[in-house]
């Protein structure tokens, strides 16, 4: 029998009680932190609002006093993690090097969160740091001489190619998983390898390039292709300033 403070003993009959465990009161912010630990631990399709309430140890219903729904919630995710992205002041006549270094810290930010990239590609920027980032961007274009329409359809096809390009990266990350790879640069050695062998098997006659030339067609890994789109786009945006 359990004792008490008193020395009297609890009789057998009796259960013990376990203290109860204090739960944080629930918050905006509370949830959306939750939600980025699932999805980057399993992904996008496993992020709901009853994962989150599971995760927080509360029920669903009580979710939606701070956030309205499963579209709100990824919308906040994503702007949570915009929130990692430093920006330098803007600099106009330094602006095709200051956009390259923001393209590549948002592809580094994005490929760090799994499934993130999907959220951005059906995401329109009204969160306080999406608004943020299009603001550098936009003005930054601006201030070196675009005008305001070039200089929004330049930042809307930049942001495209990042995204899409991590959105790639994410599903070669969901192959990875599904195969039982744990090493990322194994997963694509072996993928590449499985299409260097094709390419080497197709007719000659037929596809004499892409037969002859599988060196070259494999030759440069994600991050080199990215860098180099990535200055082909902004060789393009400089040939159209004033």
């Amino acid at each position: 029998m359990e004792g008490r403070k008193d020395g009297v003993p609890v009789p057998p009959w009796r259960k013990s009680r376990k203290p109860a465990q204090v739960r944080r009161q629930l918050s905006q912010e509370l949830i959306v932190e939750a939600g980025l630990r699932i999805l980057d631990a399993e992904g996008l399709d496993a992020l709901s609002m009853r994962r989150v309430a599971q995760e927080l140890d509360t029920g669903p219903a009580s979710l939606y006093v701070h956030v309205a729904n499963k579209d709100e919630l990824l919308e906040l995710v994503y702007d949570r993690v915009l929130g990692e992205i430093e920006l330098p002041e803007r600099d106009p006549g330094r602006w095709k090097e200051q956009l390259r270094a923001y393209a590549m810290e948002v592809h580094r930010v994005l490929g760090g969160h799994a499934d993130l990239a999907r959220v951005a590609l059906a995401n329109i920027p009204t969160g306080e740091n999406s608004i943020r980032i299009g603001e550098f961007v936009f003005g930054l274009l601006i201030e070196a001489g675009m005008s305001p329409r070039e200089a929004s359809l330049s930042m809307d096809r930049l942001s495209l190619y990042v995204v899409g390009d991590a959105y790639e990266g994410s599903l070669h990350y969901a192959r990875m998983r599904a195969g039982g790879f744990q090493d990322k640069q194994a997963y694509l050695q072996a993928f590449v390898g499985q299409i260097a062998d094709y390419y080497r098997a197709l007719p000659s006659e037929r596809f004499p390039h892409v037969s002859k030339f599988v060196d070259d067609l494999i030759a440069d890994d994600g991050e080199e292709r990215f860098r180099y789109g990535l200055d082909l786009f902004l060789d393009g945006i400089e040939a159209r300033m004033p």
